[in-house]
């Protein structure tokens, strides 16, 4: 195998570390095709680095000098299905033994740096096609028929500092594709890297460029992560470099809000600890998989505050920070937020309702909530209120232990309230006690306005007062008609 060199000059394969990439049975199977025509096949970009670092591999990405056209001649003896979706930009994608592969021919491509369309080139060298590529990391390729190491531009040795890297000169690269440049702070998130300081150099000098990505592009990115294993890492990224003011500008606009506890040096700082530990909470139950409603309520909960901040005098000469209201506004903001990004519906009223609720916990003191503040609580969370738990759980950050564990331990009364109200009521499908049908023939009603102010006021009665009997619940509905007429 031709030995790459590295931009500085020096060996970038020592050894093979390509022995160190399995190579599935599908793409032994495809390199044996590939090979009798007398072309090459690379396992390229992340199957290879994430192998490298012991992680799953589940996609399969393949690089290749054969044309589309040839590609499609060579996989049509081998898969069940092909498709041509990418067929464009060169790629052809194929079902193998079960499996999904996509090829792509080796490309040279150039950009018009107003979209993020690429002129489509054919190429004909792996490390030209290497070095369009976003990172070094991602810009190593393993051949499938001998695992030879394909490394120009000094991917492994990044891997292995845990850097992150461009091919190309950052501004090049994120020129090229301003949506890298989003994709370097998932990366941090997903993997714990580090961005090389030319990297952040480019980001922050091009970050307004992120502006011509589309929204659905975006959204997958900030997902993704989200979803990360260091997710608080790649969010200061966003906020250092300035692409959270092009995508999600209410997160660093907490940086000017002062936390009304005087424990944080701002509402910013607070908010990533919420997250932190609410991811902690999450993952506390064995294979739990990233729960997204969860860490978005909690990366939004506060967002209210820089719009709901007071001054106010207290004792003496000092003034108090207020944040009235800031879960109402904060929920609205949201909404709008999740709406412009263009999260499902269902998702975005999630997790705004999480945002919504996660303050109410605070008016039950030490346990003076009625059971019917109890049953509100739990009604109005439904099907949230495990997550709701892991909210307001996760939102208490004081530096006070004594205070800590105050909160806890109340938190822990509450939802001892809540499982005993289940084991008596059925608390998460509280009903009234007569449904529209019967409340129709016992005031001898049609169909329409009435019985559902009816159904209102039993509703009404049951939050109040828990079950009642049959003939009660008559009798109140009765008399409830008598006083509308």
């Amino acid at each position: 195998m031709s030995e790459y060199r590295s931009d500085a000059g020096a060996p970038a394969v020592v050894g093979n570390p390509g022995e160190l990439v399995p190579i599935p049975p599908v793409a032994a199977r495809l390199g044996e095709v590939f090979a009798a025509s007398g072309h090459q096949l690379f396992l390229v970009g992340g199957p290879v680095r994430d192998a490298l670092m012991g992680r799953p591999v589940n996609d399969l990405d393949f690089t290749t000098d054969a044309r589309p056209e040839q590609v499609l001649t060579l996989v049509s003896g081998l898969a069940s299905g092909t498709w041509t979706t990418g067929i464009e930009f060169g790629t052809v994608g194929a079902q193998i033994d079960g499996r999904p592969c996509e090829i792509t021919t080796f490309r040279a491509d150039s950009y018009d740096r107003v979209s993020r369309n690429p002129i489509v080139a054919f190429g004909t060298d792996i490390a030209e096609d290497l070095r369009r590529r976003d990172f070094t990391m991602n810009a190593m390729a393993v051949s499938v028929v001998d695992s030879g190491f394909v490394d120009p531009y000094g991917g492994l040795a990044d891997l292995a500092r845990g850097v992150l890297r461009t091919p190309a000169t950052p501004r090049e690269s994120f020129g090229d594709d301003p949506l890298r440049m989003l994709r370097a702070a998932r990366f941090v998130a997903q993997l714990g890297v580090t961005p090389a300081e030319p990297v952040l150099a480019a980001i922050r000098e091009m970050a307004g460029e992120l502006s011509r990505i589309t929204v659905e592009r975006v959204q997958a990115e900030l997902n993704k992560l989200i979803a990360g294993s260091y997710p608080r890492r790649g969010l200061e990224v966003l906020v250092d470099t300035g692409l959270a003011d092009v995508v999600l500008p209410e997160l660093p606009a907490l940086r000017m809000a002062a936390d009304e506890h005087g424990q944080h040096k701002d509402v910013y700082a607070h908010t990533l600890q919420v997250l932190d530990q609410a991811i902690a909470l999450e993952q506390r139950e064995p294979g739990a998989e990233p729960d997204l409603v969860l860490r978005w309520a909690a990366l939004l909960h506060d967002i209210g505050k820089p719009d709901t901040r007071r001054f106010v005098d207290g004792p003496g000469d000092t003034k108090l920070v207020t944040f009235h209201h800031h879960e109402v506004v904060g929920a609205r903001l949201t909404k709008a937020r999740l709406k412009a990004l263009k999260f499902p519906k269902d998702q975005t009223e999630d997790i705004a309702r999480l945002v919504f609720l996660h303050l109410r916990f605070y008016g039950y003191g030490r346990g003076e909530w009625t059971d019917s503040a109890v049953r509100r609580y739990v009604t109005d969370a439904g099907p949230l209120l495990d997550r709701l738990h892991k909210l307001v759980r996760s939102d208490t950050t004081t530096r006070n232990k004594r205070k800590a564990a105050v909160l806890a331990a109340t938190y822990d009364a509450l939802e001892e309230r809540i499982a005993r109200l289940r084991e008596q009521e059925e608390l998460d499908a509280i009903r009234p006690d007569l449904d529209g049908t019967e409340i129709m023939a016992i005031l001898g009603i049609e169909p329409g306005p009435l019985v559902g102010r009816a159904y209102k006021h039993l509703l009404e009665l049951r939050m109040e007062n828990g079950p009642l009997e049959h003939d009660q619940a008559v009798q109140e509905l009765t008399s409830w008609y008598a006083a509308q007429q």
